[in-house]
């Protein structure tokens, strides 16, 4: 396999959370190449288990979709916060639980073709509830559902969200599910 060598790189824009770049690139060819992608500092997902059944989730309007959107609280790593510290961040701000125990189960990159973004998967159990405290820019509502209302959801399409729909299968098949398939 060819290494893609980066000739350049320039940032277009910049937020707390990613950055706009184009790089330009040395293709399998050994012709130059362009690439735009989102640079970002990673981001958290949490999936947040009331008991062995019951878990949070939250619905929320999706601005680019126009549309409500069901799914697993998360967001983006900001530059002064390791990945835990932002899965607890994340998970208070959007549920308002902190959790007893936050076990990372795994990670997954949502869109590898348009960002560099690994996105760590947490389980959080032994959730109290506290209070939320969303972005400006979030209006959150915390919705319970079990196991099984999951992934009816799922399957009727009322949870669409990319990084819900990986975050539930990695959870699935990892040990700590504790049904069985």
């Amino acid at each position: 396999m060819h290494k893609f060598d980066t000739i350049s790189s320039k940032s277009i824009l910049k937020n707390p959370y990613w950055e706009y770049k184009v790089n330009q690139y040395v293709m399998p060819n050994d012709e130059i190449g362009e690439y735009h992608f989102v640079n970002s500092n990673g981001a958290t997902f949490i999936i947040p288990r009331l008991n062995e059944t019951t878990f949070v989730l939250i619905r929320q309007y999706r601005y680019l979709n126009n549309r409500m959107s069901i799914e697993f609280p998360g967001g983006g790593i900001e530059k002064n916060l390791d990945k835990i510290d932002n899965a607890k961040k994340e998970l208070k701000e959007e549920t308002g639980y902190i959790a007893k125990s936050l076990i990372e189960i795994g990670e997954f990159n949502p869109y590898h073709g348009v960002t560099n973004e690994i996105c760590s998967l947490f389980l959080a159990d032994g959730l109290k509830f506290s209070k939320t405290n969303f972005d400006l820019s979030e209006e959150i509502e915390n919705i319970e559902l079990t196991y099984g209302e999951i992934n009816d959801k799922i399957k009727n399409g009322e949870i669409w969200d990319g990084m819900s729909l990986a975050a539930w299968s990695i959870f699935i098949f990892s040990k700590y599910n504790r049904r069985v398939l």
